[in-house]
């Protein structure tokens, strides 16, 4: 995770330097669409020839393709490394999220997916932190570089990784071959729907985060998402074993609602203190809801389609981040004064996503 976010509150300014100010928006909603369409690959290989395997995959791929960025002279060649980045988000979190599945008990997956989010919080806002020092020190191929550096700490850990999956297969290419029931697992559709609507307020915030750090004058790019690290962290540390206590559903409403909170405020934000404290809340909603809605979609999914069903959960996250980056080309014309405007968007969409559990939570209540 540290490897992938610690590239991306540079990357705006690199775009703009190769001549891509206007396409801002691809720098995620590229990587997210080649996320997404590896889900069904990695989360059928997941559930065949192991977690492990397909969490080597990622690795691989980010280590390759980080030290090719230095090489970009053009737009397009950029883009189309963005696009290839997106292969390895779509294989290392599916086999490692249905390996961390596999070893927890069922009374406790709200607070062992907390502690699985605590580190993924650290590796998106410690890597978003890290951004500009790095950029700054060593250059833009610099920070390519240790970008790569972490993806091989990475495989060097998963040399001790154990396999959880029992019934292993060889790779075969008739693996490759997917079909419906391997692109979607129909019992996690409620955690999917929300992870959808909440993850396309974070796509939004992932494209505009660099420039409303400029606007406002905060040097560092990265400091919102440092910020949003620690309280994600702490507010896990709280609250990671709440949703084994109050229900999925419950746990979610309180997340949301703190979502909504978090934008206004974003929205709103005037100077660094304001948008300080709008990080701390936004970091609260992902470290009260992350780990919930994948404790959640372990409980819906049947134990040999746990790959398949966190595949899904991904594919939620990608098109949504995916969804809210791609919508930032057309509500966000590179100016201050259309900030509300895109933000009052993601307000919808969260307001449709904390909707929606109450519905769900009402309906599930009534049959019992």
């Amino acid at each position: 995770m540290t490897s992938f976010n610690l590239l991306l509150p540079e990357l705006n300014d690199f775009i703009s330097d190769l001549g891509g100010e206007n396409q801002k928006g691809l720098i995620i909603t590229l990587f997210t669409i080649s996320a997404a369409l590896s889900r069904p690959f990695s989360g059928k290989l997941a559930d065949t020839i192991g977690r492990r395997r397909v969490m080597i995959i990622g690795v691989a791929v980010a280590f390759v393709v980080c030290l090719l960025y230095p090489f970009c002279e053009t737009v397009l060649f950029f883009l189309i490394l963005r696009f290839l980045h997106g292969f390895s988000a779509g294989f290392l979190p599916t086999g490692a999220t249905a390996l961390v599945a596999d070893i927890l008990p069922a009374n406790q997956r709200g607070l062992g997916m907390g502690i699985w989010g605590t580190f993924i919080s650290l590796g998106f806002g410690g890597g978003q932190a890290l951004a500009t020092p790095v950029a700054n020190t060593f250059g833009m191929n610099g920070l390519f570089i240790v970008a790569s550096l972490f993806a091989v700490v990475s495989f060097l850990l998963l040399i001790k990784v154990q396999e959880t999956l029992e019934d292993i297969e060889a790779f075969q290419w008739h693996h490759l071959k997917v079909g419906l029931r391997d692109v979607f697992e129909p019992s996690v559709l409620p955690a999917a729907v929300v992870m959808f609507l909440t993850a396309s307020c974070s796509g939004i915030i992932l494209v505009l985060n660099p420039d409303i750090s400029g606007y406002i004058g905060i040097s560092n790019k990265g400091w919102f998402f440092g910020i949003y690290s620690i309280s994600t962290i702490f507010v896990r540390l709280f609250t990671s074993r709440l949703s084994d206590v109050i229900g999925r559903r419950k746990t979610l409403v309180i997340g949301v609602a703190i979502l909504i909170i978090s934008l206004i405020q974003i929205a709103t934000a005037t100077g660094w203190w304001s948008y300080t404290a709008a990080a701390f809340v936004f970091g609260c909603a992902t470290g009260m809801s992350s780990p919930t809605l994948f404790a959640w979609t372990a409980d819906l999914s049947h134990p040999k389609r746990r790959g398949v069903g966190t595949g899904t959960i991904f594919i939620a996250l990608e098109l949504g981040i995916m969804f809210g980056s791609f919508s930032t080309l057309f509500l966000y014309d590179n100016s201050w004064s259309s900030i509300p405007l895109v933000f009052t968007y993601s307000l919808i969409l969260a307001v449709g996503a904390f909707a929606y559990l109450l519905w769900h939570l009402a309906k599930r209540e009534s049959q019992t």
